[in-house]
This record gives C-alpha cells, sequence and structure tokens, in this order.
C-alpha cells in the first residue's frame, strides 16, 4: 500500500494544511500515517496555496525613488506622456509577452532572492520582453537574449529566452549591485539596488553619485526607467 508523507495527527488536521506539512515531512524524509489515498481525496477538496516570491536580500523595489522615463524612452511607443507614467505603460504594453516567462522568472528571481519584478523590468526595458530582438539578438548584434547580455563581455549560454539565460542575466545584475555596495558602504539598501541597476547598462566604474546615477546610462534614464517598470511588474502579479 502506498503512503504519504504528512506528519498529521488527524484527519481534520490534514485537510486544514496538508500542503506545507507534507512538503515538510518529505524533505525530513519521515514516515507517514495517511494512505495516498485518503491525501489524494482532501486535495481534491483543498486548493493548492499560491508559491509567493521569496524576499528579497537587495532591498524593497517599492521604495526605491524614480522619476521614470524620459521623453526619448517614451518616444519609442510615441507616448504623448514621461516619466513614472510612461514606464508604467511600456511596461503594461510588454505584459502579454512577459507572462509567457513569468514560471522562469520567478524561479530565478526567487533562487537569486531578488525580486523578480526587477528582473521583469530589465527585460522590459532590454528587449521589450523579446519584441526588439531578431533571432534573440539586440543591439547591432551585440546583445544577447531577454536580459541583453553583451558578448563582448560575457561568454553566452542558453537559449535566448531561457532559464539559463535568466540565470546568466540576473547573476551579472547581483555582481553588479554587490560590488556598487562594496563601493558606497554608506548607501542605503535601496540606493544600492538602484546603482546595481544602472551599472548593469554603464558599468560600475561609473556609478558616481546617486544624485546623477542615471547620467551616461542609455537615454540617461536607464534606472529610473526600470525601476518605475519594475514597480509597475510588482504592482501586477510580479
Amino acid at each position: 500500500m502506498q503512503y504519504c508523507k504528512c506528519l498529521w495527527e488527524t484527519p481534520s488536521e490534514l485537510n486544514s494544511s496538508w500542503f506545507g506539512q507534507e512538503a515538510f515531512a518529505a524533505a525530513a524524509n519521515l514516515p507517514c500515517l495517511y494512505k495516498a489515498e485518503e491525501v489524494a481525496a482532501v486535495k481534491q477538496k483543498v486548493p493548492r496555496r499560491r508559491r509567493t516570491n521569496m524576499a528579497s536580500i537587495y532591498g524593497d523595489i517599492m521604495k526605491v525613488d524614480t522619476t521614470g522615463a524620459s521623453k526619448k524612452t517614451a518616444d519609442q511607443d510615441k507616448l504623448s506622456t514621461t516619466g513614472v507614467e510612461a514606464s508604467h505603460q511600456l511596461a503594461k504594453t510588454d505584459l502579454a509577452r512577459m507572462n509567457q516567462y513569468k514560471g522562469i522568472i520567478t524561479k530565478v528571481g526567487n533562487n537569486a532572492q531578488i525580486d523578480p519584478a526587477v528582473i521583469s523590468g530589465i527585460i522590459s526595458r532590454e528587449s521589450r520582453a523579446g519584441a526588439a530582438l531578431i533571432n534573440g539578438w539586440g543591439d547591432h548584434g551585440n546583445g544577447f537574449g531577454l536580459m541583453q547580455v553583451d558578448k563582448r563581455h560575457h561568454r553566452i549560454v542558453g537559449e535566448w529566452n531561457s532559464e539559463e539565460h535568466l540565470i546568466q542575466g540576473t547573476k551579472i545584475l547581483t555582481d553588479f549591485i554587490s560590488g556598487v555596495k562594496a563601493k558606497f558602504p554608506n548607501w542605503s539598501k535601496e540606493k544600492v539596488l538602484k546603482g546595481g541597476i544602472a551599472a548593469y547598462n554603464f558599468g560600475l566604474k561609473n556609478v558616481q553619485t546617486y544624485e546623477r546615477l542615471d547620467m551616461g546610462t542609455t537615454n540617461n534614464d536607464y534606472s529610473n526607467d526600470v525601476v518605475a517598470r519594475a514597480q509597475w511588474y510588482k504592482q501586477n502579479g510580479y
């Protein structure tokens, strides 16, 4: 007879919260008290708990200040507005494409302990969630994939829209965040996060002051635009 891994002592306790306890018991490799058929019947009646994003160790994206997109960035979609509103519109336009990759974005973000919304913000800015790419390439053939990893500085791995690619791009991002933290040890987590996003675009050496952080980034708005897009994604399921 098959048995499941569950620690509850009574059927009522089993019914109340099987998911977390079953996972815990499986991880602990402990013996089971209930037949698999009994738990299967309960699972049909109790909805699975929705997986939530793990906490980011790199600061709260919703607490990062931002001025949003410049006119030059907003003009990509011929928007009549600029700033945070423009960034939000750009992010919204990319949402349907972004949702194709939501699973791996969430997985990679959780594993790296960075908010998946931040990864989404970068993907939106860098490749419009793939729409700006030709056969996976952008930036005149130098940038690869959803996160536009530069072949001139990194060895390309995975397919352009793969989990391997997102792992690589996210590692590059978190390395830049760590570099900014070391360079500016008195900055808050949120300032360091924004600085790391800017560095993802124009390198760590160009991060000089927080007040003029985006000067020299693409369109002079890179981190502000990415942060605003990320905040929109955070408020819309990421």
